[in-house]
């Protein structure tokens, strides 16, 4: 494998092998100095406070504790001075659709389920395969960025966008037949109805996708994200007021909140591609070019490796949605989890923004030749990821009792998500690191192997025990003891305290 690191990701001359610089493959030069030399490199050459300088230095080897957390601190602020904006923005366009949703649920059961499994499902497919196809971008242009070539960032954004809209043109199709595609993956009748039509409603969405993700990846490569960060705040708020309205207060149901999500992505893409033409990214985009029609095969090659490495992490909980399906209770089974999966979506939006992060450092420090730095900042971004998962984990499970009447105001699959909330809670620790470290693969071109790893993780571990727990050994009960354990223990506890209580007084 160390060989095939050592090749440029895109061979075609025009390219100039960006990738190959200082002959170092990212295998070798990830565990250990490439050179074996054991150099001190002055701190002053190097920033604290940007995510990159160009013509900067490699950190020198760590040799103790204090050298350690010096450097941690210093890879910290660069982190979040990307990862800060970069969750803010994941946060506001996730909550696009989790508002949607949330708002459907107060519409009524039915279209509950129809928009979590157009949601899951339909536009699922959709997102996972271009979200992944425009990470190819994030590669790119994170090491052409690191190298100095500047000017190559805008061709490969076109590039990008000319595949991707080609793709959204063949994915409409799943839009168009999405009703006989629920019905013969075994889907209720009236499920599939109410989320066929609404998959109709959101093709314009589809094209958003196509323009949105490799023009995201375009800015954050540079670092620039507040722009971004601004963009989508100010989209969730006309979405949100303007959802309740059309939704809620005027009555029109999931035809008002397919309208309103549609138009509410194309404000982000028709934001973002202002602040690109009006001149912000300097030598990166130099205007429209023949060149973006150059060399399509080779970019295919790597959109498609990391088509295949998103998609099967974002198709893992579209087939869980799906299975709840299968479940006596459908209905109920269907909402709880989508309630559950709306919750870990908002988790995982920190972890992406982690993902975006630590791409960009990851491919700016390897292109500049700095293998230690790219190494370090992996550790670091892990460390922070935990944390902030076990912190969301401890806030879910104290506010047990409270959160699911946000999402709906059925008792049934307020209790079925009540009783599910301890396995939640532990699902939301995991994957706050694993979006985070996929990351790390982006920023190295990694994606054809990673994605077997996730094929192994996924769908021969993952789906099968899932199966195995749902329909064999009843996992809602097993949830529902589970969390009496819980409440019994904290009873426990505040018995003992009230005893200590009693003997100091």
């Amino acid at each position: 494998m160390e060989n095939s690191m050592e090749k440029p990701l895109l061979s075609d001359s025009d390219d100039e092998q960006v990738y190959s610089i200082k002959n170092r493959s990212f295998t070798s030069s990830f565990l250990s100095d490439a050179d074996g030399e054991q150099q001190t490199y002055s701190i002053r050459n190097r920033s604290f406070t940007a995510s990159f300088v160009i013509d900067s230095d490699d950190i020198p080897p760590i040799t103790g504790i204090r050298q350690f957390f010096l450097e941690f601190f210093v890879e910290s602020r660069k982190l979040w001075y990307l990862a800060g904006p970069a969750i803010f923005t994941n946060i506001c366009q996730y909550s696009l659709g989790a508002f949607t949703q949330t708002f459907a649920g107060h519409v009524g059961t039915l279209q509950l389920d129809a928009f979590s499994i157009e949601n899951s499902v339909i536009a699922g497919l959709s997102l996972g395969v271009l979200l992944g196809m425009g990470s190819a971008v994030e590669t790119l242009c994170g090491q052409a960025y690191g190298a100095g070539q500047l000017e190559m960032l805008g061709v490969y954004l076109q590039r990008s966008w000319v595949i991707l809209l080609g793709t959204s043109c063949l994915l409409t199709f799943l839009y168009i037949f999405a009703l006989p595609f629920l019905l013969l993956i075994g889907q209720t009748e009236s499920i599939s109805r109410a989320a066929g039509k609404l998959a109709l409603w959101m093709i314009p969405q589809l094209f958003a996708y196509a323009l949105n993700f490799p023009t995201a990846k375009f800015l954050q490569a540079q670092s620039k994200i507040m722009a971004m960060a601004l963009i989508s705040a100010v989209a969730l708020g006309l979405h949100i007021v303007f959802s309740w309205l059309l939704m809620l207060k005027l009555g029109w149901g999931m035809a008002g909140g397919a309208a309103m999500l549609d138009a509410s992505w194309w404000f982000i893409v028709v934001a973002q591609l202002i602040y690109i033409l009006s001149g912000t990214c300097g030598k990166a985009w130099t205007g429209f070019t023949l060149r973006a029609f150059q060399n399509l095969w080779g970019f295919v090659r790597l959109s498609v490796a990391s088509a295949v490495m998103l998609c099967l992490e974002t198709w893992y909980f579209m087939a869980l949605v799906l299975f709840a399906g299968y479940l006596k209770d459908a209905e109920v089974s269907v909402a709880a989890l989508s309630v559950c999966t709306n919750i870990v979506g908002w988790t995982n939006m920190i972890a992406i923004g982690f993902n975006a992060a630590i791409s960009v450092r990851v491919s700016n420090e390897l292109g500049a030749g700095h293998p230690r730095t790219a190494k370090f900042s992996v550790v670091v971004m892990v460390i922070s990821a935990f944390l902030i998962g076990l912190f969301f984990s401890v806030l879910i499970l104290i506010f047990q009792g409270q959160y699911p009447s946000l999402f709906t105001d059925s008792s049934a699959v307020k209790q079925v998500v009540y009783d599910l909330t301890p396995l939640l809670a532990f699902c939301i620790v995991v994957n706050s690191i694993q979006p985070a470290l996929s990351g790390v693969a982006i920023g190295a071109g990694w994606q054809a192997l990673i994605a077997y790893v996730n094929i192994v993780c996924y769908y021969v571990f993952g789906v099968p025990l899932g199966l195995i727990l749902g329909y064999k050994l009843d996992m809602v009960f097993k949830a529902s003891i589970s969390a009496q354990r819980i409440k019994h223990w904290r009873a426990e506890i505040d018995a003992k305290r009230q005893s200590a209580d009693k003997l100091t007084i």
